[in-house]
């Protein structure tokens, strides 16, 4: 097996830890989230930079057949980095455009493939030994006031410094990720400071329109009044399944729309979202990918009876504060089932929560540890298609012993200092990629984190 190193980029990390940047994280914050120790470099610019590096090792596990998607038996441990400088100028009085260039390495476990529920969300589906430039965000943002009182929104990553009447709309437009915007959670969605398994960071069974890297072009609207906001987003997906978004064009397009209601409660706030999503673009059905494997004595393969088809599902997305140092989450999302999973990953019906408690409550204030479960299901469809030896996304074992994939996780996260995080992680997966026949399967995980 090739040993794919990583030291040119962690001489990376060396290097700029001496850099005196202001602190960041990776996600475009939202019109609620003002609060943040960082600061612009000047008026009217904003630059920031971030680090992460995750090793995750898994032990050998029970499986005895396998195929092209399978998850490697044998034990096994795999690396990614990456770093990110984020630069963001003011345009006119409430515009603001940013550039997100970034250096990738490494490979997710098993060349990111063997669960719907992948343990890492900083494996991405495309990976290389060698560092590589990126460009994941290159976007623009527009707010527009309407009415109500003055607030002051504190600089921070993505974001520049301002004030703005509470009611309000926000236009963004370019190149970005869909879950910049949509389906955000105070406790779970961040890999880079907390959970790390894909269907516990995200709604699982939101087949958001993403390139291999999660990134893709598109606009975005935000319509904050008093204690309500509605998202709406047209979003151009990729042209082959799991494949680069090239181009522009919305031939292929995802939209989505999400209603969310803030509340207090007993003193503590919370949130509840309900998000709903239409793709359009060339799939195949798991029913006709299975009638023409039969007709001719193969394994069916939705890449052979792709026509223009819709793929609808919804997602429910709440939290709340328990203390003003403790919260739960909760996610449920499903999708159609009828058709292949596009651009995320392969699962039609999924729910997942926890809870996540700052350290303050044994005496380190900046750390923080996090319990989270998930449990993925198919639909029958999907179900008769892998179980006939398909290919999806990320799963496909040749056969299935149908199982619901069932996960925990369990992390914490140390603050070494000011700039610098390193977090323990521990994931347990019971039926991965829904295979009774396989598994179960034990993840250790270090997560290495700088923001300056």
């Amino acid at each position: 097996m090739l040993v794919r190193k990583k030291f040119p980029i962690v001489l990376l990390f060396a290097f700029c830890a001496g850099i005196n940047l202001p602190a960041g994280a990776e996600e475009i914050p939202r019109a609620e989230e003002s609060g943040t120790n960082a600061m612009n470099t000047a008026k009217d610019w904003g630059i920031y930079t971030q680090l992460t590096y995750v090793n995750q090792w898994h032990n050998s596990f029970r499986a005895p057949y396998a195929a092209d998607n399978s998850m490697d038996a044998a034990s096994r441990n795999n690396q990614t980095a990456d770093i990110t400088l984020m630069i963001g100028r003011r345009i006119g009085r409430q515009g603001e455009i940013w550039l997100n260039p970034e250096i990738d390495q490494g490979f997710g476990l098993s060349n990111t493939l063997g669960m719907a529920g992948f343990p890492s969300g900083e494996a991405y589906k495309i990976g290389q030994n060698r560092p590589y430039p990126r460009l994941p965000r290159a976007f623009f943002r527009q707010t527009v006031n309407l009415n109500g009182e003055n607030e002051q929104v504190e600089a921070a990553v993505n974001q520049l410094s301002s004030s703005r009447m509470a009611n309000n709309l926000i236009f963004t437009a370019g190149h970005f990720s869909v879950t910049d915007i949509f389906d955000n959670n105070t406790y779970a969605h961040d890999p880079r400071s907390d959970f790390l398994n894909w269907s516990i960071i995200d709604a699982g069974s939101f087949d958001y329109a993403a390139d291999a890297w999660g990134f893709t072009n598109g606009m975005a609207i935000e319509w904050n009044q008093g204690s309500w906001t509605w998202r709406g987003g047209l979003f151009q997906m990729s042209e082959v399944p799991n494949a680069k978004v090239t181009g522009l064009h919305l031939q292929h397009r995802s939209m989505v729309s999400e209603i969310e209601k803030r509340y207090v409660l007993n003193g503590h706030p919370g949130k509840f979202k309900l998000l709903a999503f239409v793709n359009r673009a060339m799939m195949g059905s798991y029913q006709d990918a299975v009638a023409l494997g039969q007709q001719t004595s193969a394994a069916p393969d939705t890449a052979l009876v792709r026509k223009m088809d819709t793929n609808k599902g919804i997602a429910l997305n709440f939290e709340q504060e328990l203390f003003a140092d403790a919260g739960i989450f909760l996610r449920g999302s499903s999708n159609s089932g009828h058709t292949e999973a596009y651009e995320f990953t392969d699962m039609s019906r999924s729910i997942s929560g926890g809870v996540l408690v700052q350290g303050n409550r044994w005496g380190r204030s900046d750390d923080k540890m996090g319990i989270g479960f998930a449990h993925n299901m198919l639909s029958s469809d999907a179900k008769a298609y892998f179980a006939a030896g398909g290919m999806g996304i990320l799963i496909g074992d040749g056969k299935m012993n149908y199982g619901a994939e069932s996960i925990l996780e369990w992390f914490y996260s140390f603050q070494l200092n000011k700039n610098w995080k390193l977090s323990l992680d521990y994931q347990h997966a019971v039926n991965p990629a829904y295979n009774k026949d396989r598994g179960p399967i034990t993840f250790y995980g270090l997560r290495l984190h700088a923001e300056m």
